[in-house]
């Protein structure tokens, strides 16, 4: 059953964790918590003459260096003085120099919110008409490419170490004193203590560039890593590598002292470890809540520590469930996890979960602002992912409840049938060894009787013999006496049975005795080695029955099972978690965009008119002057259209006759014809002039200051 089922989930978990991959890597570059809300020159605007400044407005305070504003004319070279500075506010602009010509000019900036994330975009405005340009406004997109990706990366295996290392201290300490000395536990807190630490030094690294060029030469650029220290995003970073040395302290006291503790000597240091581990837990918890999107906007000062509980509940759960799994997979056999601890564990993540949804709907509100972003804004729309995710998980994790439930019931039943099993195996063994030690001594009794008869038949052939040869032989028995009681000390070294074997009736059955036994003292080494490999095999062979009999527990079974399941599910959950944290919160979304409506509803009565000056000269008397052009409000549909005529000092004049066209060559619309009434001297209007669509529009005005002398005169306009 388990070798069937089990790689079904496990195949599942391995799914979950591709689409985990895939959601990162298909995301797009990190959407800022600052938004641009306003500029002047707004985007699209034409105006009379070039500006003395650029400003741009955003929804939240940013920082800047050099190169952060910039402004290129056509030809894609700078035009600003390279030193852009804050106004005032959540203002900042840049200078221009001084006559800059006609002309589309373009507004590029790059920026880094309060909130860590990068801000890039770029739009053009026009001085006199729109021209064509050579800089593209496309691709201006921050934190995207490789280095984007990478660091994406690197937050996911932060967050995801985070939750193992607290949450796996969290699991030990709370739920399984026991489990500070299973290996395979150690383990996997240790791992989250060392991918914490290289995922934050891998994000020192890249910080300089993801927020800049985005190449991957300048990864190891020492003078950007020195920006990068100076700033809020940099001194987090550094603050939680020096948490992390505090934390591989209490690990080692965790695995070490508290580890070699008795039960009861363990009570009074888990306290301390308790305390102290949640100052660190809470610690490296406050680097993300005090560089990312609870530092800034709405009340920011509690939503700070809201994300503090926020993210530790997450680790407590999520974290905790995995050292669960990890233990209840790769455990040792003869340290199963107990019922009492998944019991405790259940408690714990009820509370976490608790905690998780009551920071999370404040963080919801703060972050959203309205029901309509839930749809409306990607955020929104990620949120509703996490939430059905956490709703998946939480009915998965009532099933791990009943689960646990009936292990606790089943397990004094198991725990009273192993205990027989092994009284039942011992008394087996004990009457196997008595039986062997039976017929051992049978067996050299017997041999003793053989080898005394033996000698006896021996004794009276010498004394038939001659009488020459009794003192030989007398002198071979004594020596062969000598050997035999050395050869019985030997034995009787050897084995205890040997000398009491040894102890005969007479003389010549004790030598014949210890005879034999010398000759098994050989054997002695290698009887010992064939012991020790014998209990070898047969802790193996117990070994092995335990965890066929643990893994065979039909509700241990079923509750591996549901805690796997749990993994697989917030493997994913914890990849939406990133990707909100780098996406723009709705509530700043729809600000900026209402901003902007409002910008440009405010706009169009005074700033939306388009004017158009163009010097004529038809070459006759008086066939000098300027013609000043306005539309208003430039937009399409309805228009009214203004015309001033003027002698070069700046005097009205009225000429004979003065014509206006209108066309858009790219879509091959027009000329349309406008025919403007005659006012007062040097103005002529035109009111309900149809503009079809947007677009840039050709607005041709033909002058004729006499019979003969007349010039058509040309400039493009920006219609929309």
């Amino acid at each position: 059953m388990t070798q069937t089922i089990a790689p079904r989930v496990r195949t599942l978990v391995l799914l979950l964790l591709a689409a985990a991959c895939a959601l990162l890597a298909g995301a797009a570059p990190a959407s800022a918590h600052a938004a641009l809300t306003g500029s002047d020159p707004r985007q699209g605007a034409v105006v009379d003459k070039a500006p003395a400044q650029v400003s741009l407005t955003f929804s939240e305070s940013v920082s800047m260096d050099d190169d952060s504003l910039r402004v290129l004319d056509p030809k894609g070279k700078r035009v600003d003085d390279g030193r852009p500075s804050g106004t005032g506010g959540t203002t900042y602009s840049v200078k221009l120099h001084a006559g800059l010509p006609d002309g589309t000019y373009t507004v590029a900036y790059q920026v880094v919110s309060a909130d860590s994330h990068p801000v890039a975009g770029a739009y053009t405005f026009s001085v006199g008409a729109p021209s064509e340009t050579s800089v593209s406004v496309s691709g201006q997109a921050a934190g995207g490419g490789f280095v984007g990706g990478l660091y994406g990366v690197g937050r996911y295996v932060s967050y995801a170490a985070f939750a193992v290392l607290v949450g796996g201290a969290a699991f030990v300490l709370a739920c399984w004193p026991r489990g500070s000395g299973v290996r395979v536990v150690q383990r996997f807190v240790v791992s989250g203590w060392l991918a914490l630490t290289a995922a934050t030094l891998l994000l020192l690294l890249l910080r300089g560039s993801y927020t800049g060029s985005g190449k991957a030469a300048d990864i190891f650029d020492l003078s950007l890593l020195g920006e990068v220290l100076q700033t809020k995003a940099g001194a987090a970073l550094v603050s939680r590598l020096l948490l992390l040395a505090a934390a591989a302290l209490f690990i080692a006291v965790l695995f070490g002292a508290y580890d070699k503790r008795e039960d009861e000597e363990k009570r009074d240091l888990t306290f301390g470890l308790a305390v102290g581990g949640s100052v660190v837990a809470a610690g490296l918890a406050a680097t993300w809540a005090m560089s990312e999107h609870a530092s800034v906007g709405l009340q920011a000062g509690l939503a700070m520590p809201v994300d503090v509980v926020h993210l530790i509940a997450v680790a407590t759960w999520l974290g905790g469930l995995t050292a669960l799994l990890v233990a209840l997979y790769r455990g040792p056999a003869d340290t199963p996890v107990p019922a009492l601890a998944v019991r405790r564990f259940s408690r714990v993540a009820f509370g976490s979960v608790v905690a998780l949804v009551a920071t999370g709907t404040y963080q919801s509100w703060r972050q959203l602002g309205s029901w309509t972003a839930f749809t409306d804004t990607r955020y929104g729309q990620l949120l509703l992912v996490k939430i059905g995710l956490v709703a998946v998980l939480v009915g998965v994790a009532y099933f791990s409840r009943r689960w646990t439930a009936q292990l606790a019931e089943a397990v004094p039943a198991v725990a009273g049938q192993r205990k027989k099993e092994r009284v039942a195996a011992s008394g087996g063994r004990g009457n196997d060894e008595a039986k062997a030690s039976e017929k051992t001594r049978a067996s050299g009794k017997t041999g003793a009787s053989e080898k005394t008869a033996a000698a006896a038949k021996t004794g009276t052939a010498e004394k038939s013999g001659t009488a020459a040869k009794t003192d030989s032989a007398e002198r071979t028995a004594a020596a062969a006496k000598t050997a035999t009681a050395e050869k019985g000390e030997a034995a009787g070294k050897t084995s205890g049975a040997g000398k009491a074997s040894g102890a005969g009736k007479n003389s010549s059955a004790g030598k014949g005795s210890g005879a034999g036994k010398g000759s098994g003292a050989g054997k002695g080494s290698g009887g010992s080695k064939r012991a020790a490999q014998l209990a070898r095999q047969r802790a193996a062979v117990d070994a092995a029955r335990q965890k066929r009999q643990r893994d065979s527990d039909p509700h241990r079974f079923g509750l591996r099972r549901s805690v796997l399941a749990e993994a697989g599910v917030a493997v994913v959950l914890l990849a939406v978690t990133t990707l909100l944290t780098q996406t723009e919160p709705g509530r700043t979304e729809e600000e900026a965009k209402a901003a902007g409506a409002a910008s440009a509803a405010t706009a169009a009565p005074s700033t939306g008119a388009v004017t158009l000056d163009m010097p004529f000269d038809t070459g006759g008397q008086n066939g000098k002057g300027v013609v000043r052009v306005e539309l208003d409000p430039a937009r399409v549909g309805s228009n009214d259209l203004h015309l001033y005529v003027e002698r070069p000092d700046g005097t009205a004049f009225d000429i004979p006759e003065v014509k206006v066209a209108l066309t858009q060559k790219a879509k091959d619309i027009g000329p349309l014809p406008v025919a403007p009434d005659h006012i007062t001297t040097g103005h002529w209007s035109a009111s309900q002039v149809q503009i079809p669509m947007a677009g840039d529009w050709e607005v041709a005005v033909t002058v004729r200051t006499s019979d003969i002398d007349q010039v058509t005169l040309s400039k493009n306009a920006q219609i929309g």
